[in-house]
C-alpha cells in the first residue's frame, strides 16, 4: 500500500479560469484527495474565485492580464505560499506549467528540500509565436522555458509527440509519457437527456452529424473543417455541423462560415460548461472532428469515445497516438480535400462509423481515475529517488538566484516581518516585472537582482527590531543572507 503523501499541484490557470491543464489539475488533485494521499494547489488569485473543494488551494499574488491574453500573470514570490506547504509536510512539487509555476516551483524546492515533477502538455512554441511577434523575443522565451524545465527532477508528457516537440526546443534531458485521464464516465446518456441538451437546433435523424469540441483558435484545424464542409455541400450531401467552444479566433471562424455558406448547417452553440450536456452532445454526433496537429493530448477525442463516437484526426498527430485507422478511428491528411473525401465516405456508411465508435470506447477510453493512481504510484518513486540522492543537483542558469530566493522565502514562512510598506512595493513591483518580461532577459535578471538586494536589506532592517526570543531564528536568517 503506498504510503499517504501531500503533493503540491502548481499551474498558471485554474478555475474560474478554464482551459484543459487547468482541468487536468482539478481531476489530479481531486483523486488524489480521494484515493491516496492529500492534494494542495498552488496558483495565482484570480478575482471572483471561489474555492469549494475538498483540497486546499493557495492563491498567490497576480496581475489581472485576463482581458490582454485570457489568464492572470502570477508573481511567483510568496513566502507565505512556502510558510502554508511547510505546515501541509509537502512531500514532492509536481508543476503543469514551464513559465510563472515552474519559477515558484523552483523556490519551493529550496525551501521544502522535495522532488520537483513536471508535466509538459502543450506545444509552447506555438502560444510563444503567437502572442510575441520578434523572432529574438520568441528565442529567449523558449531558452527560458527549457531551462525551467530542465531544473525539474523529473519531466512528464502527455503524449509521444509532447515529448519529441519539448526536444525540438533545446531540451536534452529524458521524459516520460503520462497520459491524462478524461472526467467523463464511459457510455453514452438517455435519449431524453440528448433531447433536452440538443433541443431547439435543426438535427433531423436521419442526417448524419458532425461535432467539435474545444477553443475556437485556427490552430486548431477549424480551416480544415470548414473547407471541407463547403466541399461537401457543394457535392450536395446533407449534414449538419455543430461547433462547441468559443476563443480568440471565434469571431473569424464563424464569419469564413457564413462567407462559405455555411449557416443553414453549422451551428455555434458558445462554450458549454455542463460537463452533462457535453456528453449529450458527444452521445448524439456521428462523427467527431480533430485535424488538430497542434494538441498535443486530444483528450476530447477519447471523451468522445466514452460516449462511443469515433473521430477524424491527422495520421501521425499527438492525438492519433494509440489509435488504429478504421478500426477505433479514421485518419486523413492534414488538408480539407482529404477529410471531405473521408466525410463522403462515411456518411454513406452510418454502420462503419457507429461499429468504430463502439470500439473506440472499449480501447480508447481512459479514466482519470486510472491516469491518476499510475501518476501517484510514480510519485513513490521519483520520491525515493530524491532522497537517495538518485537526482543531479542542480546547476543551471539562475539556479543560483533560485536557491538565495528560496532561503529568503524560507526566512519569510518561519516568522511575519514584511510589513503594510513592503506589501505595498510587492504590488509595484509585479506590475514592474510584467514590463521587464516584455524588454529582454538581461533586464529580467537585472530587475531580479535589485529586488533580491532590497528584501536583504528589509530583513536586516526587521533584524534590528526582532525581539530577544527570536535569537535563535535570527541566527538561522545571518547564515542564509
Amino acid at each position: 500500500m503506498p504510503d499517504k503523501h501531500t503533493i503540491c499541484l502548481l499551474n498558471d490557470s485554474f478555475p474560474p479560469v478554464i482551459d484543459g491543464v487547468a482541468n487536468a489539475v482539478v481531476n489530479y488533485a481531486k483523486n488524489i484527495e480521494a484515493r491516496h494521499g492529500h492534494a494542495v494547489v498552488a496558483t495565482p488569485s484570480v478575482p471572483g474565485a471561489e474555492d469549494d473543494y475538498d483540497f486546499p488551494v493557495l492563491r498567490y499574488p497576480s496581475v489581472d492580464t485576463r482581458k490582454l491574453v485570457g489568464y492572470v500573470a502570477g508573481y511567483p514570490f510568496s513566502p507565505e505560499t512556502a510558510r502554508r506547504l511547510q505546515d501541509e509536510h509537502t512531500a514532492l512539487l509536481h508543476t503543469h506549467c514551464p513559465v510563472a509555476s515552474a519559477i515558484l516551483a523552483r523556490e519551493l524546492r529550496d525551501v521544502l528540500n522535495v522532488p520537483l515533477v513536471l508535466t509538459y502538455h502543450t506545444k509552447f512554441d506555438i502560444d510563444i509565436a503567437k502572442a510575441i511577434k520578434s523572432k529574438l523575443l520568441q528565442e529567449s522565451a523558449i531558452k527560458a522555458l527549457v531551462q525551467n524545465v530542465s531544473a525539474c527532477d523529473e519531466v512528464w508528457v502527455v503524449s509521444r509527440g509532447a515529448g519529441e516537440n519539448l526536444t525540438s526546443l533545446g531540451y536534452e534531458g529524458e521524459w516520460r509519457v503520462m497520459e491524462n485521464g478524461v472526467d467523463v464516465p464511459r457510455g453514452g446518456v438517455s435519449t431524453e437527456a440528448v433531447a433536452e441538451a440538443t433541443g431547439g437546433y435543426d438535427l433531423p435523424q436521419n442526417v448524419p452529424m458532425f461535432l467539435f469540441v474545444g477553443r475556437l483558435m485556427w490552430y486548431k484545424g477549424l480551416k480544415i473543417i470548414l473547407d471541407a464542409l463547403a466541399a461537401l455541400k457543394e457535392k450536395g450531401v446533407d449534414f449538419r455541423m455543430v461547433f462547441i467552444g468559443d476563443g480568440a479566433d471565434g469571431k473569424e471562424v464563424r464569419a469564413m462560415a457564413s462567407e462559405l455558406g455555411l449557416d443553414k448547417v453549422c451551428c455555434f452553440t458558445g462554450a458549454i460548461s455542463d460537463r452533462e450536456a457535453i456528453r449529450a452532445w458527444y452521445t448524439r454526433a456521428d462523427l467527431f472532428l480533430f485535424p488538430s496537429t497542434f494538441d498535443t493530448n486530444g483528450l476530447v477525442v477519447r471523451e468522445a469515445a466514452a460516449s462511443g463516437t469515433p473521430t477524424v484526426m491527422v495520421a501521425g498527430s499527438c492525438a492519433a497516438e494509440g489509435v488504429t485507422d478504421g478500426r477505433n478511428g479514421f485518419f486523413i491528411e492534414e488538408n480539407a480535400d482529404s477529410l471531405a473525401a473521408k466525410l463522403t465516405e462515411l456518411c454513406a456508411a452510418r454502420e462503419t462509423m457507429k461499429r468504430v465508435g463502439e470500439r473506440a470506447e472499449n480501447e480508447l477510453y481512459l479514466s482519470w481515475e486510472d491516469a491518476v493512481a499510475r501518476a501517484y504510484g510514480r510519485y513513490e518513486a521519483v520520491i525515493d529517488n530524491y532522497r537517495s540522492g538518485k537526482y543531479p543537483k542542480h546547476k543551471k542558469p539562475l539556479d543560483g538566484f533560485f536557491k538565495s530566493q528560496g532561503e529568503l522565502m524560507d526566512t519569510f514562512s518561519l516568522v511575519e516581518v514584511v510589513g503594510d510598506e513592503m506589501r505595498d512595493d510587492f504590488q509595484a513591483d509585479r506590475n514592474e516585472l510584467l514590463e521587464k518580461l516584455r524588454e529582454g532577459e538581461e533586464d529580467v535578471r537585472a530587475f531580479l537582482r535589485s529586488r533580491q538586494e532590497k528584501l536583504r536589506a528589509h530583513i536586516r532592517g526587521e533584524q534590528e527590531k526582532a525581539e530577544e526570543n527570536l535569537e535563535a531564528f535570527w541566527h538561522k536568517m545571518d547564515r542564509y543572507l
